[in-house]
């Protein structure tokens, strides 16, 4: 048994994955078990043992490690890290055995990259579309808003912000980013949208190749510079926040600018009492999820609670939210992995229980992956609840100005 075992030992792993993160934070692993405490999916399948992966890397079983299902299973949560003594990154680590040992990427995600890479965005939408979707989105609101005069800024230099978008509310919710527009719209916001690059999204996030990663999403903060927008803020969704933000601060060597999430400057609009809002026409008990990518990867919790009590009669916490929240089960790429799928529901189930114990109506979800997720949690476990984003919820909450 020592003779096989020793067979498969390779001493030269251990150094090689540390030096793919020029990092030894796993070297400090306790082999305490606290990461398969933290992971609530460390009970669906034994592959989702965070610590059994620790192991094998510290002992240099290689082909075991990049063989493990474990490596595609992980939905890199960082749930297992915060309860981590010595913060060991489980995520780093299974973005560093995905991406950078050469590992085939699993299900659609190498596919979604190709095609974020060659059109610009991560549902082919061709540009030709992307306009006429503005176009529609600002002939309806010009209806809407009794407002013939009414533009979707395009290209305007010197904004207060660059808008950056998910490829989904252009493909299949433009009513989505029409309500978000005319959220803007009332707060008399200073943005731009670009016609050049305008999704924020990125799933080389997950598949963990930065060269693709850095093809995909240099060139939004390029647009802020070349359009010579204040800031860039990004819409209702975590992965494509987390992009632009974690690719800001590890490669991007241009001009500093700030990065934000939609709901913050919402926060600020209503405190500011630019938005005035009825919380009546949101009568039913709403309930808050944190995406993993929002809340505890870039620790944005409060400004999405204290939209939410504004525009909501009745809203209810999880048990346990914001940093210490459940992820959903389908982050890490896991949403675009077909494969998968099985796993990506039972590992919703520990989010069904969270949204059961609450007894809420509405689910307010301020990221479009984890919607997709929580649509079909909602079909597959037959919950009867409706599923939201913040922005949604915020925009039936607008109490329109009176025109002079």
């Amino acid at each position: 048994m020592e003779a096989i075992l020793a067979s498969k030992l390779d001493p030269g792993f251990f150094e090689e994955l540390a030096g793919k993160l020029n990092s030894l934070d796993f070297a400090n692993c306790l082999a305490c078990g606290m990461c398969t405490a933290g992971c609530v999916f460390s009970d669906v399948h034994p592959h989702n043992d965070p610590r059994k992966m620790l192991r094998k890397i510290i002992l240099g079983m290689r082909e075991e490690v990049l063989n493990d299902p474990f490596v595609w299973y992980c939905t890199m949560c960082e749930r297992c890290t915060i309860e981590c003594p010595m913060n060991v990154n489980v995520a780093a680590i299974t973005r560093a055995l995905r991406g950078k040992f050469g590992l085939p990427t699993a299900g659609f995600i190498q596919k979604v990259v190709d095609d974020t890479i060659e059109t610009g965005n991560q549902m082919a939408v061709q540009p030709d579309e992307y306009l006429e979707t503005l176009e529609w989105i600002q002939e309806e609101l010009q209806a809407e808003l009794n407002d013939p005069d009414y533009r979707i800024p395009i290209d305007v230099e010197g904004a207060d912000f660059l808008f950056g978008l998910n490829a989904r509310e252009i493909k299949y919710y433009p009513n989505e980013l029409m309500k978000i527009l005319k959220i803007f719209y009332v707060a008399g916001a200073n943005y731009t949208l670009s016609s050049r690059k305008w999704d924020a999204t990125n799933l080389a996030l997950f598949s963990g190749k930065d060269d693709d990663f850095w093809k995909i999403t240099g060139p939004i903060l390029e647009e802020v510079v070349r359009l010579k927008a204040k800031s860039l803020v990004v819409t209702e969704c975590g992965h494509a926040f987390r992009s632009v933000r974690w690719g800001y601060r590890t490669f991007w060597k241009g001009p500093q600018f700030p990065i934000r999430f939609v709901l913050e400057l919402i926060d600020e609009w209503i405190q500011e009492g630019r938005l005035k809002l009825d919380p009546t026409r949101n009568p039913e008990p709403v309930t808050l999820h944190d995406p993993c990518n929002i809340v505890r990867k870039e620790g944005v919790a409060e400004p999405q609670r204290r939209v939410l009590k504004a525009v909501c009669l009745d809203f209810r916490e999880m048990t346990p939210h914001k940093r210490w929240n459940y992820c959903c089960g389908a982050g890490g790429g896991a949403l675009a992995m077909p494969e998968y799928t099985e796993q990506r529901l039972l590992k919703g189930r520990r989010k069904v229980e969270q949204l059961l114990a609450t007894g809420a109506k509405v689910v307010a979800i301020s990221c479009h992956n984890c919607m997709d997720q929580f649509n079909d949690l909602n079909k597959h476990y037959k919950l009867g609840m409706r599923m939201e984003h913040v922005c949604s919820l915020v925009e039936r909450a607008l109490v329109m100005p009176e025109k002079n």
